[in-house]
């Protein structure tokens, strides 16, 4: 269990820190409600004394009077500590989204790594709400505590042993929900881990629902996602009856606390202690004392969701970056001395990789000259995912390097570098906007984006559109079918004109007709600069100025298209088969 893990105390109590004075605010005017609440059922006794055992009208009508006006601060202070309280709640939330946010977003990377999208979602809000609701919690906590503080003060006023047994019995149940909290807090934590999974994957089948559909595995989808959905619920129902029992309990512990001090305030009354005003006064006080004494409940089961929450988001927020960030290029200056690494005044695009180790590639070495296009055959489809990853810096090799232009990729600010080298990848998703946002997203400022569009054949799907390249295109591009989405994606690879751009099968759904146009127009456009293409398929390979085969994660032939489809038979088996 993450409980003690000092991440999540610390995003806990961060999360309250950044809300301080909002909580102090809040709790103030939560302490005036509950001393207004507490001080009824004495003003009440008074009114009873003066009217009804002295007789005395007068007496009464101004502690009828008082108590009205006791009535009034009470609610106006407990509107606005509530108004205050949930606000606070919100921001710390909001605040909390956007750190998780920008964690997932940092280019570092590695929060998303072995976790679903939906799974990240799902922590972004469920358990951000979680933490939040925390600083409500203290906030009707405090005010609890200043509503039994002020009864027990009112009791000792009345009685000495009537106060001494509130102020002593209190911290004993607070102490006894506190135990009880725990199991609700371990099976919290397993209901959100649950409740996440089951998010991702609903998000994940979501997303390829057109495959599922062509290939006809619904059944299976719905039957894996049904499993996980059940697992979710019976977490979600666990954490469910360890909340009911632990209320149960404790409004049980309540009760009985509470018939007690009723108990001994009515011996007190019937020996003559303490008179009937008295008496009437420490009845409605015990009555009143189910109120903290309930908030101290829920406040327990806030604070143990909150902790499991805490750890959920810890985990996130420390996740350990995927690739290093590289030293900075702005001038940072660090204990006197500027940090400044390397910066490429003027890139060439001479790209070589130098003994190159990770995942399958073992020890590849290769060189690309600036302005060269070559293409990359892979026998293995796990050698690109590696090479990919190495060029777009989304993971640090085990060995070797990548060098632009002789300097070492991993010595340069991830932004410089993924700047010099774009990796568009096939599966690459649109955004919500128009489908000329879409181009235009990485272009620099100025540019002519036609060019690209009509190389990448983007122009065809823009006029096949109602509104042309204004057409509205949903979320990742699901209004568009995959070949036009494939289209657009790499125009705006194309439209961003990167000194070296490496373009991974970028057209696989597309017709044979189409794919040679396009292949045509990636030459075109790319003229005089680096161009890696990432791919099996010839109309691709024969427009480049070499080919390099990769079988068992190095170099094994190089040499132009043609040539290798006669000489060797595992390029041909790779690019014709």
């Amino acid at each position: 269990m993450r409980r003690a893990d000092p991440p999540g105390r610390d995003v806990l109590w961060g999360a309250v820190g950044g809300q301080r004075r909002a909580v102090v605010f809040g709790a103030l005017l939560g302490m005036g409600h509950q001393t207004g609440e507490a001080l009824v059922p004495l003003l009440i006794g008074l009114a009873v004394d003066r009217g009804v055992v002295d007789g005395d009208v007068t007496g009464l009508l101004l502690w009828l009077g008082i108590l009205a006006a006791v009535y009034v601060g009470l609610s106006l202070s407990f509107r606005h500590g509530a108004r205050i309280g949930e606000r606070a709640s919100l921001t710390a939330a909001h605040h909390l989204r956007t750190a998780l946010v920008g964690r997932v977003l940092a280019q570092e990377g590695g929060a998303d790594d072995g976790r679903l999208p939906g799974e990240l979602a799902n922590t972004a809000t469920e358990d951000a709400r979680r933490v939040g609701a925390v600083t409500m919690a203290l906030v009707f906590g405090v005010a609890a505590a200043t509503g039994v503080l002020v009864s027990a003060i009112v009791l000792l006023s009345v009685s000495l042993t009537l106060g001494l047994l509130v102020l002593l019995g209190t911290p004993l149940l607070l102490w006894l929900g506190h135990l009880l909290s725990k199991p609700l807090e371990r099976r919290s934590e397993t209901e959100q881990e649950r409740a996440a999974r089951a998010s991702g994957v609903a998000a994940d089948l979501v997303a390829g629902l057109r495959v599922l559909k062509g290939i006809g595995a619904e059944p299976s989808a719905v039957a894996r996602y049904r499993r996980i959905s059940q697992d979710s619920l019976t977490a979600t129902l666990r954490a469910a009856r360890a909340e009911a029992w632990q209320n149960g309990v404790v409004t049980l512990l309540t009760g009985a606390f509470l018939a007690l001090v009723a108990l001994v305030g009515g011996r007190l009354a019937a020996r003559g202690d303490i008179g009937l005003g008295e008496l009437v006064s420490s009845v409605a006080l015990a009555l009143f004392l189910m109120g903290p004494l309930s908030t101290f409940s829920w406040v327990n089961a806030q604070l143990a969701q909150g902790r499991a929450s805490a750890a959920r988001i810890a985990e996130v927020l420390g996740a350990e970056p995927a690739v290093t960030a590289g030293p900075a290029t702005d001038g940072t200056v660090t204990d006197g001395a500027a940090t400044a690494g390397p910066v490429l005044r003027r890139v060439e695009g001479r790209l070589r990789l130098r003994g190159l180790s990770y995942g399958t590639l073992r020890g590849l070495d290769l060189d690309i000259a600036p302005g060269e296009t070559v293409g990359v055959v892979t026998s293995d489809p796990a050698d690109a995912t590696a090479l990919l990853r190495c060029l777009g810096r989304r993971t640090d090799p085990d060995a070797g390097a990548v060098e632009l232009d002789g300097t070492d990729l991993s010595t340069l600010g991830l932004a410089e570098g993924r700047a010099a080298i774009l990796v568009a990848e096939h599966d690459a998703d649109l955004f919500e906007g128009t489908l000329l946002d879409n181009v235009t997203a990485a272009a620099p400022a100025g540019a002519d984006i036609r060019t690209a569009m009509a190389a990448s054949s983007t122009d065809e799907v823009a006029r096949a559109l109602p509104d042309g390249a204004d057409t509205a295109v949903t979320a990742r591009g699901r209004s568009l079918s995959g070949g036009q989405r494939q289209r657009v994606a790499l125009a705006r690879a194309l439209a961003a004109d990167a000194p070296v751009l490496v373009l991974h099968e970028p057209a696989t759904a597309v017709d044979a007709v189409t794919e040679t146009r396009i292949a045509a127009g990636i030459k075109d456009v790319r003229g005089g600069l680096t161009t890696v293409l990432v791919t099996n398929s010839p109309a691709l390979l024969a427009v480049t100025d070499r080919v390099v085969l990769l079988d068992g994660g190095r170099v094994t032939a190089t040499g132009d298209h043609d040539h290798l489809v006669h000489d060797r038979v595992a390029y041909r088996t790779a690019v014709l088969t």
